[in-house]
């Protein structure tokens, strides 16, 4: 049974992954907080302006409670992934400001609307959903982002989510996992055989 629990519960978790999410800012000059990263450009404050979307998306234009920030429509195709980057006439504070006008604007929305709520995202392949639908949507893909950023910020400075260890600690457990892959491609190669 889905039911006010769930949402909440649902909820919460997701205002917890949104705060691990902008944390990854923390500490961070603005050239690594923009650069790319990944072969695709992957990169910090991308993924908060592509979840600002989301959001946006999501839990406004669905449920018909468009949000105040003036957002591309989700079929304007010339904006396609405009919003995994930052521009250079955008700062860290625009985005991080929108960001949480965007999720204040979604809590809202959560919170006035029952579990069950109708709503209609055009883009799915089966379009009518209740908000608890979009809930564990928007968890999956913040959390799926927070994620990435967990490991975006790991390559640019070594800090994790992991427990607070030594750099000697990390560079063994490393090392005994570069033996153990290698150790098994020796065994699958005279497995195979």
């Amino acid at each position: 049974m889905i039911d006010e629990f769930a949402k909440e519960y649902l909820h919460g978790d997701l205002r917890e992954v949104r705060a691990e999410l902008l944390g990854k800012l923390d500490g961070l000059g603005e050239y690594d907080i923009r650069r790319p990263l990944t072969v695709t450009g992957t990169n910090l404050l991308g993924l908060v302006k592509h979840l600002t979307l989301s959001e946006a998306r999501y839990f406004g234009e669905v449920f018909g409670r468009p949000c105040p920030d003036p957002m591309p429509r989700w079929d304007d195709l010339a904006e396609r992934g405009r919003d995994m980057w930052a521009t250079e006439h955008e700062t860290r504070g625009e985005i991080v400001d929108r960001y949480r006008r965007v999720c204040a604007h979604s809590d809202a929305t959560i919170d006035a609307l029952a579990v069950d709520a109708a709503g209609h995202v055009p883009w799915w392949p089966r379009p009518d959903v209740m908000l608890f639908n979009v809930l564990v949507h928007m968890l999956t893909e913040t959390s799926r982002h927070a994620g990435h950023a967990d490991i975006l910020r790991e390559q640019l400075d070594g800090v994790t989510a992991a427990p607070r260890r030594d750099a000697a600690f990390w560079q063994e457990r490393r090392a005994e996992i570069e033996r153990a892959a290698v150790r098994f491609s020796a065994g699958t190669s005279s497995r195979t055989e």
